[in-house]
């Protein structure tokens, strides 16, 4: 434990505050600090919108509260004691930070304000955040958006541990403590070189994953374990060479263009990656076509739950235009 410096703490102390334990109240503290303003009680209690007479006994019971007189009073004027000047000012210092804390308070209960982190996958960030990030401009102006692309077991470490407000990843995750907020399914498309058999074509059946050469994101990404994922259900052995992965879908979409084999890509992706490279084609799969599940996820219980659902219905919105099927709200 830190150091603890116990005279600080004794000022709170109610044999410290004064000999009957009465503690200042912020309407005395107004009181005072009105009067030690204008030096007249009829203009202190003018501005405070109150009578002469509550002004004096609010003052009075805030000396008998502190156990000093702050004021001399004469038929004529008032005055500041010596105590009382050195107590105006902490006076305002306190009144001012009770202020700050108030519309601290404020900005905390209006939704979409101050500060929302937002944690997010490599294989969604570079093709959603354009929608995300237009629709938080647009509709929350106030709203003060710090993004970070991380991997799916660092994005949901950084949520448990408070670091992170709110995920934009693939699911299902199956952890406790996690509630997601399922925004759109995405089929994942087969990209090939350019003049490959299945280049181009629609309804390819699963099962030719079990012997195409399958190239693959590097081990800790989501992706990769979907893709495998997809593989294991058309029949593909578990222990299948992968011989080539990459980092990175832009990587991965290159190797396949120089015909080191084939990959699948989640639809999103296929325009910025797969559109920019000629000597690609992309294949479709027979329905039900392999696809993955993109959501929100928060913190169960969040103290912004209910702005992160807001949030939610907005995306699914904003995203409709994109080639995904875009879930309800309260999707299984």
């Amino acid at each position: 434990m830190g150091y603890v410096d116990r005279r600080r703490l004794s000022v709170f102390s109610p044999t410290h505050l004064a000999h009957k334990g009465k503690q200042p109240t912020l309407a005395q503290l107004r009181a005072f600090a009105a009067v030690a303003e204008y030096l007249h009680f009829r203009d202190a209690a003018a501005a405070l919108g109150m009578s002469q007479p509550a002004l004096s006994g609010a003052v009075s019971a805030l000396e008998e509260a502190l156990g000093v007189q702050l004021l001399e009073r004469t038929t004529r004027r008032v005055l500041l004691s010596p105590a009382g000047e050195r107590l105006a000012a902490r006076t305002r210092a306190v009144l001012d930070a009770v202020g700050e804390l108030m519309e601290e308070a404020e900005a905390v209960r209006a939704p979409f304000t101050g500060v929302l982190r937002l944690g997010v996958i490599p294989t969604v960030a570079p093709y959603l955040l354009p929608a995300v990030l237009r629709l938080v401009r647009d509709r929350y102006p106030e709203l003060d958006l710090q993004v970070h692309e991380e991997q799916t077991y660092s994005l949901l470490e950084g949520l448990t541990a408070g670091r992170l407000d709110v995920l934009l990843l693939a699911v299902p995750l199956g952890v406790p403590g996690v509630t997601e907020l399922p925004l759109f399914d995405e089929d994942f498309v087969l990209i090939t070189p350019d003049g490959h058999p299945l280049g181009g074509r629609s309804g390819i059946p699963r099962d030719v994953l079990r012997e195409l050469p399958l190239l693959l994101l590097d081990e800790g990404h989501c992706l990769r374990d979907q893709a495998l994922d997809v593989c294991r259900e058309a029949g593909r052995a578990d222990g299948a060479a992968v011989t080539t992965t990459a980092a990175g879908l832009s990587t991965l979409v290159q190797l396949v263009a120089g015909g080191l084999g084939v990959t699948l890509l989640p639809r999103t992706a296929v325009r910025v990656e797969a559109g920019r490279t000629p000597s690609l084609a992309t294949g479709r799969f027979a329905d039900p076509a392999p696809s993955r599940r993109i959501a929100l996820a928060m913190r169960t219980g969040a103290a912004r739950a209910a702005e992160f659902e807001e949030l939610a219905e907005a995306l699914r919105g904003a995203l409709a235009a994109l080639p995904v099927r875009v879930l309800p709200a309260g999707a299984g």
